[in-house]
């Protein structure tokens, strides 16, 4: 059948438009940015945990008024919080993303560092002082604090990702790329075994 070249030209644009039969757009991956972040980390053995502590890294830090560094996290990432004059939370709800899990009790909920405090000593904070570790703990601006199910907090520990993911796949993707955010920012050191487990998480993207 012919058509008019003005037919055709329009057919032509309609099929080369994104989503034209059917499908959408694939959105920007999280992953590239990321990845790139990733290839700038220093590749370097763990220098183990020699003279580590957790008081070398103090908190939880004061935010406001009554309310530490915990308790922030718990009044942001839970819902309907409730608190008491001493910024205790009395009541709310926390969805864990590391296994699915919802708690209404502030006490079956830990702030995990996203990079654990001892994974940090031994890639290149054990050289901080003490100032700069307290940042690290309590910061609240990269994702380095996440309100999660405290047996599965403790099931982490100080490992890093080629030694422990979390259990929901579902969230490998989030917990490279805050991993790598972390790790970029303060300019600590990744292994070979770790940045092969975040490049295949990031494949989660």
């Amino acid at each position: 059948m012919w058509l008019p070249l003005a037919a055709v030209t329009a057919l032509l644009v309609t099929a080369c438009q994104p989503g034209a039969f059917g499908t959408q757009p694939t959105p920007p991956s999280n992953a590239a940015p990321a990845g790139v972040e990733l290839s700038q980390l220093v590749v370097q053995a763990r220098s183990g945990m020699g003279g580590y502590s957790r008081e070398k890294f103090p908190h939880w830090a004061t935010v406001s008024g009554e309310c530490d560094t915990r308790e922030t996290v718990l009044k942001r990432d839970g819902k309907n919080v409730q608190t008491d004059s001493q910024c205790r939370p009395t009541s709310g709800t926390w969805f864990s993303p590391y296994d699915g899990a919802t708690w209404t009790k502030a006490s079956d909920v830990d702030i995990d560092h996203t990079v654990p405090l001892g994974q940090a000593w031994e890639s290149g904070a054990a050289k901080w002082t003490t100032d700069h570790r307290k940042e690290f703990a309590n910061d609240l601006t990269r994702p380095q604090l996440r309100a999660v199910t405290d047996n599965v907090n403790q099931a982490k520990g100080d490992k890093a990702p080629d030694e422990w993911k979390p259990p929901l796949k579902s969230d490998w993707c989030a917990y490279a790329t805050d991993w790598i955010t972390v790790k970029h920012y303060y300019q600590l050191t990744v292994t070979a075994a770790e940045k092969s487990a975040l490049t295949d998480m990031l494949n989660y993207c």
